[in-house]
C-alpha cells in the first residue's frame, strides 16, 4: 500500500514539474510580476498570446500581470488621483480582455468609474 502511494505521489510531482516546464516563458513572466516588472512580464506574454501558443495558461498570466500592474497604480498612496486612476483603469480593462469574469478587476473598474462620476469628470475610455 505504501509503495502505491509513493508511486502516486511521485507521478503527481512529475506531472507538476512537466507542466511547470511546459512553458518556461510563463514562469519567467510570473517571476517578473513578482519583482514588480509588469511591462517586462507583459512583453514576454503578449507575443505568445498573439501567436496562439499559450492558451489558458498565457491568458491567465496576462490577466494577472495586468491586474498587479493596475494595483501598482491604484493602491499607491504616494500618487495623486490624477496620476493613478487613469492608468489603473486601463490595466483593469486589459485584465478583462484575457479574463472576462475577473471579479477583482470588475469591482475596481466600477469603483474608479464611480470616483470619476463623483468628481463630475468624464470617465476615460
Amino acid at each position: 500500500m505504501g509503495s502505491m502511494l509513493g508511486k502516486t505521489i511521485f507521478a503527481s510531482m512529475a506531472l507538476v514539474c512537466l507542466l511547470a516546464a511546459a512553458n518556461p516563458k510563463v514562469a519567467e513572466a510570473t517571476a517578473k510580476v513578482k519583482e514588480g516588472k509588469y511591462t517586462e512580464a507583459i512583453a514576454i506574454l503578449e507575443p505568445l498570446q498573439t501567436q496562439g501558443a499559450g492558451g489558458a495558461e498565457v491568458r491567465a498570466a496576462l490577466a494577472n500581470a495586468h491586474l498587479k500592474y493596475g494595483d501598482s497604480y491604484f493602491l499607491n498612496e504616494s500618487l495623486p488621483p490624477r496620476q493613478k486612476y487613469r492608468p489603473a483603469l486601463l490595466q483593469y480593462r486589459n485584465v478583462l480582455k484575457y479574463d472576462k469574469t475577473n471579479k477583482d478587476a470588475t469591482e475596481k473598474i466600477k469603483l474608479i468609474e464611480s470616483i470619476y462620476k463623483s468628481m463630475g469628470m468624464p470617465i476615460p475610455q
